[in-house]
């Protein structure tokens, strides 16, 4: 198994991250405004893109500490795989390390997801810390998968 893995730090308080990532508002405001659902422990939680999307189960969930989701609907490598946001405070900033876990096998799609995550966790910064991110379908375009 291998892992995508991310680290980045916002000057925003860790309950205004973890907002943004446990509320549909908050989700639409940096990774796709296609989303909707559930952000609690046991809901679920359904984002698209275009032709085609991801729904995540959510695992578990700590208030400025951890958003742990489980991909159970979307492209066959992503199904099973966990999407992990842990956050802590460090020099001013919340950090946030980010882990899309128990991928088979290094796929060159795992190659894009990698830079497209990249680019959308930037999107969160943008938007915690200017009050406007680049969610789908404003993102950045990586190449021809999107």
């Amino acid at each position: 198994m291998v892992d995508i893995l991310h680290r980045i730090g916002v000057t925003s308080s860790p309950d205004d991250v973890y907002a943004a990532l446990t509320t549909v508002d908050g989700l639409a405001g940096w990774w796709t405004e296609d989303a909707e659902g559930d952000g609690n422990a046991g809901g679920t939680l359904r984002f698209r893109f275009g032709p085609g999307g991801f729904d995540m189960k959510v695992l578990e969930v700590r208030p400025a500490e951890l958003v742990l989701w489980e991909v159970v609907d979307g492209p066959e490598e992503w199904i099973g795989t966990q999407v992990r946001f842990e956050l802590k405070q460090e020099d001013g900033f919340t950090i946030v390390l980010f882990r899309h876990e128990g991928w088979k096998d290094p796929v060159e799609f795992m190659y894009h997801c990698s830079t497209k995550w990249a680019t959308f966790l930037m999107s969160l910064k943008k938007l915690l810390e200017t009050g406007k991110g680049e969610p789908a379908p404003h993102d950045v375009k990586i190449s021809n998968w999107h």
